[in-house]
């Protein structure tokens, strides 16, 4: 992996902002229904699930991994587009109490588990088609205390549950197109580059999200 200049550290790259934020998320999902947020919002998860249903490449009979799940919201949309062996993993456990109480009131078939990419010795997943991405990484590359590290691990941790020859979906708000290729290039072929709304300031265009697929090295 070539030298990245790592982000500022930041609470959001901290478990215990995670846990808290999903407790308040839980309580209101159990007093008024209320699912909490969809990062990125519901145009970014439209994008990749439209890309998934026509790529020859992906088959609805997966299995998919989504990894940060949070609510569930990505593997709701899936499950809504008649995917199967959907599976979400957090290392919040809130989250994942959250994604399944929504998941049970939406009556789909999801599978969900707490579970720490960075930490390998959690890795008892199997193989998946395709791993998901929507802000995970974001928040691992803002983590406080050795930050590097925690990067290699979870893009070597993807890479292990990955299947050979299967496909890595990421968004990212913190990294662009480059720089996750950059990043990702140890381990990950670029495949395609799921356009996304850009912006000009100062003369320059730039992407509020890079979106880009990966396809696992042997």
């Amino acid at each position: 992996m070539a030298n990245t200049e790592e982000l500022p550290p930041s609470e959001l790259g901290t478990k215990q902002y995670w846990d808290s934020l999903y407790e308040r998320e839980l309580t209101n999902f159990k007093s008024h229904g209320d699912i909490g947020d969809i990062w990125f919002g519901e145009e970014c998860v439209d994008r990749v699930v439209d890309w998934m249903l026509n790529s020859p490449h992906v088959s609805p009979e997966g299995p998919v991994l989504d990894i940060g799940c949070g609510n569930g919201a990505f593997l709701l949309y899936l499950a809504a587009e008649d995917f199967k062996n959907l599976v979400g993993i957090d290392y919040s456990a809130r989250a994942v109490e959250l994604a399944r109480a929504v998941t049970a009131e939406k009556q789909f078939d999801i599978a969900y588990k707490v579970c720490d990419l960075t930490k390998h010795e959690d890795l008892t997943l199997g193989e998946f088609a395709v791993c998901h991405d929507k802000g995970t990484y974001d928040a691992v590359s803002l983590c406080p205390d050795d930050t590097l590290n925690n990067r290699i691990a979870y893009i070597k941790g993807v890479h292990q549950v990955t299947k050979e020859d299967g496909l890595f979906i990421i968004t990212s708000c913190n990294w662009t197109h480059d720089e996750l290729i950059q990043h990702f290039s140890d381990y990950f072929e670029k495949e395609h580059i799921i356009p996304t709304p850009s912006f000009m300031f100062g003369g320059k265009v730039g992407n509020k999200v890079s979106t880009v697929i990966f396809k696992k090295k042997s």
